[in-house]
């Protein structure tokens, strides 16, 4: 078999150059359209960011973001563009170039990629009011080098460092919001740009032209001054004048004038803004360093770029940027992240860390596509960095989930087989574990489990959804059949391992009937499951986007009573789950997978009876299945 090891010029769908660790990125003729990235791992052994999960570790040696920082602002935190504006992070676009940092000063850098995903958002506040809601593991650069959001451990179990009360940031501080480009901010900036001395800078008459209804009027049409003229008018006024007579260069922003009356206006305006400035003999220079100096652009919006007011400044650091708070806003929010060449950028006046990510790809947060299945990252030094960590003094031996993001049998383990050198890791430790996976591939490490078995608690799970194979086929190409996966549950049992059962995801209108799901339950009571765990579909951002448009094109009937169903997020309605769960329990009892059958079984999570089986995986074990079938549908 030929291995192809690919340069950093081929195709994106073959190298992904910027990804650490990288060693080499290949295909294989077994795997058509698939391209298996193969890292050496920092870290294999991660803590589960949170507290709704029954569990706190997992080992993913397949597909693993190994930084710890992901999907981090609220879409409307505005970002430092390269040529000195700002724009929503949400409204950013791969090429375009924004300012982010080396060696302490600011440089322009471009965005590489853009992603967002569902997560906790905290409100981080500082002294001087600035607020930015973000997701925990983001980090925030201060005077004593980065700190994440909120607190938690790296993967070596090391407290990560974290923001608290009194940490001073770095950065200018919060972003002045735009003009509102009104009546009066249009009169006042035609007062400012004619009066000033129009230019020929195309930027400038373009808006001129604009605000004057198609023309440009001449100087001598505006003479006599507004009376009372708002601060609407003096933003305008201040952005006209400054493109027709500004400058900022060398780092400082100057306004000028040789006509009195224009001058005086000026400063009647910037004190009107509040703005520090001060007269000299070349004009007006804004003060206050570089947080005034972009207050005082961002405020009034001029129509020419000012990136060079910022480019090579150093970056400042201020008492008024210390933390005040850090609240939890108990709600999840869609929250965005870039990539960048400096590997930061400036959000709402703080510089912000970025994290690892591919042109374009977003599976590192499991989200729906293409690239999903296509773009494997496979740690192939996996076992080794597993011993080194569990090695470690503060590991405390604790229950470690394996397949709860994304499946450790997948098709790539029968060539690359990490899992065994995992699973002796995990046994010589003394740690016990648990296996989700839908992966036949399990059955080759049947007597390595059993002698693990020996040592520590070892629970199998194997996720069965259907017995339909064209809908099968459909909903999970690539994945083994439900008659293989049945057969899987026969051999770990037969091998004296506990094997549970997840029937998930039901999906509404599908699979949801009492034939089917009777059907499937007698198939799987018949293979000698422990338990059975029942989970309906749940749709998180990204999978939904890929789901809705599956359901459009093969089976437009149901998606009226999808948008009723999912109507409230990503979790189905209630009154669903209910319903579920009443057909669901008999079927359980009728199969002998209830309690009166003496096998453990559970009903559907969000209903009363709902537990997890304790004959299946262990009671460490995770809510995987929810993790895993957002999976399945991509």
């Amino acid at each position: 078999m030929r291995w192809d090891g690919q340069k950093d010029g081929a195709d994106r769908q073959q190298a992904l150059p910027g990804l650490p660790g990288l060693v080499r990125s290949v295909r294989t003729p077994d795997f058509a359209d698939v391209v298996f990235h193969e890292v050496n791992a920092k870290s294999v052994l991660n803590e589960v960011p949170g507290d709704g999960l029954p569990f706190r570790w997992t080992v993913n040696p397949y597909r693993g973001c190994t930084h710890g920082c992901t999907y981090c602002l609220t879409g409307d935190t505005p970002v430092l563009l390269a040529d000195g504006r700002t724009k929503p992070i949400a409204d950013l676009a791969v090429g375009e170039e924004v300012f982010g940092t080396s060696q302490g000063r600011f440089v322009a850098t471009r965005v590489q990629a853009l992603w967002t995903t569902a997560k906790p958002a905290y409100r981080l506040t500082l002294g001087d009011g600035t607020r930015v809601v973000a997701g925990g593991d983001h980090r925030f650069l201060t005077d004593e080098g980065w700190k994440h959001l909120t607190p938690g451990r790296c993967a070596d179990f090391e407290e990560r460092p974290f923001l608290a009360k009194g940490s001073r940031l770095v950065g200018t501080g919060r972003f002045a919001t735009p003009p509102a480009r009104d009546a009066q901010y249009r009169s006042g900036y035609l007062w400012g740009s004619v009066r000033g001395g129009l230019p020929t800078h195309p930027d400038v008459l373009a808006r001129v032209r604009e605000f004057a209804g198609g023309r440009v009027p001449r100087e001598g049409e505006l003479v006599e001054w507004p009376t009372a003229p708002g601060e609407e008018w003096a933003k305008g006024f201040l952005a006209g004048l400054f493109d027709a007579r500004g400058s900022s260069t060398g780092g400082e922003v100057v306004l000028s004038s040789s006509d009195s009356a224009v001058f005086e206006a000026a400063v009647v305006a910037l004190a009107r803004l509040r703005v520090a400035h001060v007269i000299e003999v070349r004009g007006i220079r804004i003060t206050g360093g570089l947080a005034e100096r972009l207050r005082f652009l961002h405020l009034v919006g001029p129509a020419t770029a000012h990136g060079s007011a910022v480019d090579g400044v150093p970056v400042p650091t201020a008492p008024r940027l210390s933390v005040v708070s850090v609240e939890s806003l108990g709600v999840t929010r869609t929250l965005y992240d870039i990539t960048t060449g400096t590997g930061d950028f400036v959000a709402n006046g703080l510089v912000s860390h970025n994290c690892f990510a591919r042109n374009t790809h977003t599976y590192l947060d499991l989200d729906a596509g293409r690239d999903f299945d296509t773009q494997v990252v496979v740690k192939v030094n996996a076992a080794e960095v597993l011993r080194r960590q569990l090695r470690s003094r503060r590991w405390r031996r604790e229950h470690v989930a394996m397949g709860t993001n994304t499946d450790p049998y997948q098709r790539a383990e029968g060539r690359y087989a990490l899992m065994p050198g995992i699973i002796r890791a995990l046994a010589d430790s003394g740690t016990p574990f648990s296996i989700l996976t839908k992966g036949t591939v399990l059955s080759r490490d049947l007597p390595l489990l059993a002698r693990a078995a020996e040592q520590v608690p070892v629970g199998i799970g194997v996720s069965l959804a259907l017995l339909d194979r064209e809908l099968q086929a459909g909903l999970e190409p690539g994945t083994p059949s439900p008659r293989a996966r049945l057969e899987l549950v026969r051999r770990v049992r037969e091998a004296g391992l506990p094997c549970g059962v997840f029937v998930a995801p039901v999906l509404p209108g599908l699979t949801d009937s009492e034939e089917r799901l009777d059907a499937l339950l007698a198939s799987i009571a018949e293979a000698g499951a422990t338990g059975v765990t029942v989970l309906p579909l749940h749709l998180r951002p990204g999978a939904r986007e890929w789901f809705a448009r599956w359901l459009a094109r093969e089976r437009p009937d149901l998606v009226g009573e999808y948008r009723e169903l999912y109507a409230r997020g990503s979790s189905v309605d209630g009154r669903y789950r209910r319903r579920l769960a009443a057909r669901i329990e008999p079927l359980l009892v009728r199969h002998g997978l209830g309690a009166k059958g003496g096998r453990d079984a559970v009903g559907v999570p969000g209903d009363d009876g709902g537990r997890w089986p304790e004959g299946s995986l262990p009671s460490s074990t995770p809510a995987a299945p929810v993790a895993q079938e957002q999976l399945t549908l991509l």
